[in-house]
């Protein structure tokens, strides 16, 4: 039988060794535009009427440290679990990125993270800014969708299509290869959501303008938030003229705003779904069939 990698193909023009050292890469720190995101998207939590009781991170040190440190203030007993290609370097950014409450009384309801393992069931899923990174998307969803329990929920972020667009045509102009991967629209995330076992998706979106100063300034923060994981991207180094060539590509080519700041989009994509209650299988008769675990999972179901 071949294996689910087998059945669905990866993401075009994903380059996955690049796309998996880039997030096993060493951090002491979460690239700021992910703490931002992780931010706007712990606002939607006072959507959900109930508080979770255990949460999985997952991919800390790309999601946020900061992130992370919000979500313990605002489920300070919860049970939490994280999921991380270097899991040694998260659990130790986590311990020395975090903060301790001045209110004694909270020093014993915090719970320290621990590592997921494959029996691992929680009612939240917090994912930022990792899935347009996976090569094999609709397995990942699937994954995330065998931790949570029933009518637990997953929250992730991801970027969008229109991020960098104002990028894409200085490279295209300039005869360039393509400067990252091509990110997947917000409705195919709703499509795959619903394919991998969620119920009930919504999605959201919204567009980030970054301005900056310089050149030299956009691609010092582009180096800081990724990588170019595009298989067709220059195979090898560039000589030393190459920065200097881009620099100007760059002050030339991308648009300004009305100060004459160089202008770049970034596309957020949102979204939220929940784990139904497991259906009934029927039978050559048409009775219904569950096991015991799937008959005490609809009982626990209130939503349905």
């Amino acid at each position: 039988m071949p294996s689910p990698t087998e059945i669905e193909p990866p993401v075009p023009d994903l380059d996955v060794l690049a796309a998996r050292r880039w997030r096993c890469l060493p951090r002491t720190r979460s690239p700021w535009l992910h703490e931002e995101v992780a931010s706007r998207m712990a606002d939607r939590l006072q959507w959900f009427r109930q508080s979770p009781e255990s949460w999985l991170h997952w991919e800390p040190l790309l999601g946020g440290i900061e992130a992370h440190q919000r979500l313990l203030d605002l489920y300070p007993g919860a049970a939490c679990w994280i999921a991380a290609d270097a899991a040694p370097a998260a659990l130790k950014a986590l311990q020395t990125g975090g903060r301790r409450s001045w209110n004694p009384l909270e020093w014993g309801r915090r719970r320290a993270p621990a590592l997921a393992k494959a029996e691992t069931r929680v009612d939240m899923l917090w994912a930022n800014m990792v899935l347009h990174l996976e090569p094999h998307p609709q397995r990942l969803l699937r994954q995330w969708n065998s931790h949570i329990r029933t009518d637990g929920f997953l929250m992730f972020s991801c970027l969008g299509p229109d991020t960098l667009r104002e990028l894409r045509t200085v490279f295209s102009q300039q005869g360039w290869p393509m400067p990252h991967h091509p990110f997947t629209d917000m409705h195919d995330w709703g499509d795959m959501l619903v394919h991998s076992g969620f119920a009930e998706p919504v999605m959201d979106m919204e567009r980030l303008t970054l301005t900056y100063s310089t050149g030299q300034a956009v691609l010092d923060d582009l180096r800081e938030l990724g990588r170019n994981l595009h298989a067709a991207r220059h195979p090898g180094l560039r000589p030393r003229c190459w920065r200097q060539a881009l620099v100007i590509a760059l002050e030339t080519g991308l648009p300004r705003d009305a100060d004459g700041r160089l202008v770049l989009t970034v596309e957020l994509i949102y979204g939220h779904a929940f784990k139904a209650a497991p259906k009934p299988s029927r039978g050559p008769a048409g009775e219904a069939a569950v096991t015991m675990e799937e008959m005490r999972a609809m009982l626990r179901s209130g939503r349905r």
